[in-house]
């Protein structure tokens, strides 16, 4: 199956098309540039509610709104032109039944031009999805570790080791069954995340479940080294970003306190004097 045109907008149906293709590649955008940065390379920009702790300092998930969502879903929409934008559904806005997750989804649909939603959880989600998707809402599941019940789980820990493997491979089923176009699989067991992607019928994305999976996604943010103090094992780092932003705000402060910036080429020329 050959990768999705340049050029041509992605769509769902083009994501769930991928199932045993090229892989899907992934990756959160919180920003118009970095939406930019994104669209260049990737199927999939997720706006996460990872925004909340990447960008906002909140010490998990459960402390984004609606409103910071469309924000930031706004903000990334204007940086896209090729890839999938999906926006997540922040906690306590959809858990309560079909109906307010219906009001929730919509909203964030109307308001940032996003073309799908994702939410958190397995069988118990399943009702939610498929109301939403008869309705038009395209749904993307999210199984696994779901950092909206860190607390319910103890803690940002492995799922599905021993016993709980059948309650994740319940979930995977009925996410799929209920009509999410792709499932994202967190922090779960090599060896269970490859079953679940050979059994659903739906492309599924890691973070932390091994490369069987149909697609992968990270946190920009990780992967491009912004956090000096925060590796997860399962993120490659593919720049040093953080470091190599504190070692030039090092060296611009230095400047500034040493009379070396602003230089004479810096500085602007009076109208009636030659440009420096």
């Amino acid at each position: 199956m050959s990768v999705q045109k340049e050029g041509k907008a992605i769509t769902p149906p083009d994501v769930a098309a991928r199932k045993g293709g090229a892989k899907l590649v992934c990756l959160t955008a919180y920003t118009t540039p970095m939406a930019r940065l994104v669209d260049a390379h990737c199927d999939v920009a997720l706006v996460g509610d990872s925004v909340g702790m990447v960008l906002h300092g909140l010490p998990s998930t459960l402390g984004v709104t609606l409103e910071m969502m469309i924000l930031h879903g706004r903000a990334v929409r204007r940086g896209l032109e090729r890839a999938l934008m999906v926006v997540d559904l922040p906690f306590g806005s959809y858990e309560a039944g079909p109906a307010q997750a219906f009001v929730a989804a919509a909203r964030v649909m109307a308001e940032t031009g996003c073309a799908a939603v994702k939410l958190e959880g397995g069988t118990a989600m399943a009702e939610t999805i498929r109301f939403l998707t008869a309705r038009g809402i395209p749904v993307m599941g999210h199984i696994g570790l779901t950092p909206q019940a860190v607390h319910a789980l103890g803690g940002y820990k492995v799922q599905g080791r021993g016993a709980a493997a059948a309650r994740v491979l319940a979930d995977a089923a009925a996410v799929a069954d209920a009509g999410a176009f792709a499932v994202v699989l967190e922090k779960l067991p090599t060896a269970l995340a490859e079953r679940i992607t050979a059994e659903i019928a739906v492309p599924t994305i890691g973070i932390g479940a091994g490369a069987a999976c149909d697609g992968q996604i990270l946190v920009v943010d990780d992967m491009l080294g912004m956090f000096t103090d925060f590796r997860p094992k399962f993120v490659r780092r593919y720049a040093e970003l953080g470091r190599d932003a504190g070692a030039a705000i090092a060296a611009y402060a230095r400047d500034v306190r040493e009379g070396r910036f602003p230089a004479a080429e810096h500085g602007f020329a009076d109208a009636t004097q030659p440009a420096v």
